[in-house]
């Protein structure tokens, strides 16, 4: 089977630029990677995608954009179209060799409760700037029927678990702005769901004490110490005791139980909040896993990654280990999707986001006519 050319968009949760991947593959076990970049937000950008995740919080109808969100729709479509088009030109590729891009855009609501999922980018917009073809709103469909639209990368890491000769039950985890898991088992579907946050509550404490959206290599996280009775606080959240599949909003979970601690306290305490509620997760599945390989940006944090291993039984290794790259795996899912999409294939199934049936999805736009 030929292989497609997709160039994989991901602007995630955490909201710190826009990471872009080169693929090839045939949209089922065969994934040849290219070239990675990541272009980041400018302090300006970001702030008015915040502002535009408080305005899109009243959101009932997905189309509209009140407040700030039509001038966060326009920066989040040109910021996508600069990044493709400084990719292509450092790696000296010409876009008419690109048989089509996938554009996750950036989500600023996600209630599949109420049926009503929102990501701003406009993908007809991209398609004519780029001059490639794109899809884009992949998880419309999904949560349309009544699935969770989240996570979708299940696929991907099923792909990348096969291609890696990886026999045994083997559990991806994505610590972006919220956390998820795929659990992969000999002779079962892909379960998967998100288990809580990732680096998002730990970003905007970082924010409001130190005006800086990172705890940098968890630096700040190993000076402090976990508060437990926050710890139990955060915990008792009624998402953690929901079976999977299931996900949730960025903004789901409160700080307030940190509000009191010194930054460093508060750090921490985040920190073990989303190691324990991802180690809850992975304890939870039906087939233990031999090992749990973590990708997305909680990979870079030595705190998280060993507060996470001493909550788990089994081995907790960053992607890289496998030949895999935790930066890129977000981006390159998009373009293996966009793919899938293009192809008819399901991007969603009853295990991952409890959709009735496997389910393909995204819209195409085309860069012509």
């Amino acid at each position: 089977m030929s292989l497609t050319r997709a160039l994989g968009l991901m602007s995630g949760t955490s909201m710190d630029g826009v990471d872009v991947a080169l693929i090839e593959t045939d949209g089922a076990g065969r994934v040849v990677f290219g070239p990675f970049a990541s272009f980041a937000y400018s302090d300006e950008d970001r702030a008015l995608l915040r502002a535009a995740l408080a305005d899109a919080a009243a959101l009932t109808d997905r189309t509209a954009r009140p407040g700030a969100l039509a001038e966060a729709e326009r920066l989040v479509t040109e910021r996508h179209a600069e990044a493709v088009a400084a990719f292509l030109r450092a790696q000296s590729i010409r876009p008419e060799t690109l048989d089509v891009i996938g554009f996750h855009g950036q989500t600023v609501l996600h209630k599949p409760d109420q049926r009503l999922t929102v990501q701003i980018g406009d993908g007809a917009a991209l398609a004519r700037a780029c001059g490639v073809d794109v899809v884009f709103d992949m998880r419309a469909a999904d949560v349309a029927a009544g699935g969770q639209g989240a996570p979708l990368v299940p696929v991907f890491h099923q792909a990348l678990a096969r291609a890696a000769g990886l026999a045994g039950p083997v559990v991806v985890a994505n610590i972006g702005g919220v956390a998820n898991i795929t659990s992969l088992a000999p002779g079962r579907d892909p379960l998967a769901g998100d288990t809580g946050p990732g680096n998002a509550l730990l970003d905007d404490l970082m924010l409001e004490r130190t005006g800086v959206a990172i705890d940098r290599d968890g630096a700040c996280a190993a000076r402090g110490h976990v508060n437990d009775a926050a710890l139990a606080a955060l915990t008792a959240h009624a998402f953690f005791a929901a079976p999977l599949p299931k996900s949730l909003d960025r903004n789901a979970f409160s700080r307030a139980a940190v509000a009191g601690l010194a930054t460093e306290d508060a750090a921490a305490t985040l920190t073990a909040f989303t190691a324990e509620t991802l180690a809850q997760a992975v304890r939870a599945l039906p087939t233990p896993a031999d090992v749990v390989v973590v990708c997305g940006g909680g990979a870079r944090n030595p705190t998280l990654m060993r507060m996470l291993a001493a909550r788990l039984a089994c081995r907790v290794a960053p992607a890289e280990d496998f030949g895999w790259s935790a930066e890129a795996m977000e981006a390159q899912a998009f373009a293996y999707l966009a793919v899938r999409s293009l192809k008819g294939l399901p991007l969603t199934f009853p295990t991952t986001t409890g959709a009735p049936a496997p389910l393909t999805g995204g819209v195409l736009a085309r860069a012509r006519g």
